[in-house]
């Protein structure tokens, strides 16, 4: 079974104090520490149990800079075999269709059984890129799949829907995939793994090579117009209750009855 698994290296700011550029344009992302998407790094482990369940290959892909060849470089500790860099100069200000179709091209005339990338980025968050590339390949896809089952020429998998609720459903290779947070638990890459994979060959790819002009990437082609970030306005704090149980509860009532709550 040969995969490929769209990969991401997003900046981590769970703990991070973000600043805008003074044009509001962009976040500021060079004291920001880098690390793969948190629903590729699924995907990848996805991927590579199934390689190893079923043999065949893994190839990672992603779009950024020379500093993204870092993620491609844990995917290949995690055990994938292959890995190819899109530069994403010409791709700057691209909507997920924009990106969908510098992978679409990179991988179309490569022979694959199956596609996975996680559901969305953390920093985007736009979900849509992995079933755009399912719509440009002409692959059937499920989305939000947290569990996959190889039948001979067939996926059984499930998807998590609302209210904790899974739906199983069947389908025909090749297919594409988007992987859910929580699908499994990925293996841990130690720096040892990392200097494992230093001396494997990254191919490397850009637009021109890929024969995609500005009309179908970049600002030019985007469908969303980005218009200016800024953060959340700051609140004036939470309001402390002091006293017994029963005050507490007749101030809280008050206030929900001032706020509008009740009528």
């Amino acid at each position: 079974m040969n995969i490929v698994v769209c990969v991401k290296q997003v900046p981590e700011v769970t703990d991070a104090e973000l600043t805008i550029s003074s044009d509001g344009s962009r976040i500021l992302a060079d004291d920001l520490e880098m690390d793969i998407n948190e629903w590729d790094n699924y995907a990848v482990e996805t991927a590579v149990r199934l390689k190893e369940a079923h043999g065949g290959t893994v190839t990672a892909v992603t779009m950024g800079d020379e500093d993204s060849e870092d993620v491609l470089r844990q995917a290949l500790a995690m055990g994938a075999d292959e890995a190819i860099l899109i530069d994403d100069e010409d791709f700057e200000g691209s909507d997920a269709v924009g990106i969908a179709r510098g992978l679409h091209a990179a991988i179309k005339d490569r022979p694959f059984d199956l596609l996975l990338a996680g559901v969305q980025s953390a920093d985007n968050g736009w979900g849509q890129v992995g079933l755009v590339l399912a719509e440009l390949l002409q692959r059937p896809y499920a989305s939000l799949v947290v569990d996959v089952q190889v039948d001979g020429d067939r996926l059984t998998v499930q998807r998590e829907l609302e209210s904790n609720t899974l739906e199983r459903v069947s389908l025909p290779l090749p297919a594409v995939l988007t992987i859910q947070s929580g699908a499994n638990t990925p293996r841990y890459v130690s720096i040892l793994g990392i200097r494992r994979v230093r001396n494997i060959d990254i191919e490397e790819t850009d637009a021109d090579d890929l024969g995609l002009d500005e009309d179908q990437i970049g600002v030019k082609s985007s469908s969303v117009q980005e218009l200016k970030l800024s953060l959340p306005a700051m609140g004036e704090g939470a309001e402390m209750l002091t006293g017994s149980v029963e005050e507490i509860c007749d101030q809280t009532a008050r206030i929900i009855r001032e706020k509008g709550g009740l009528q």
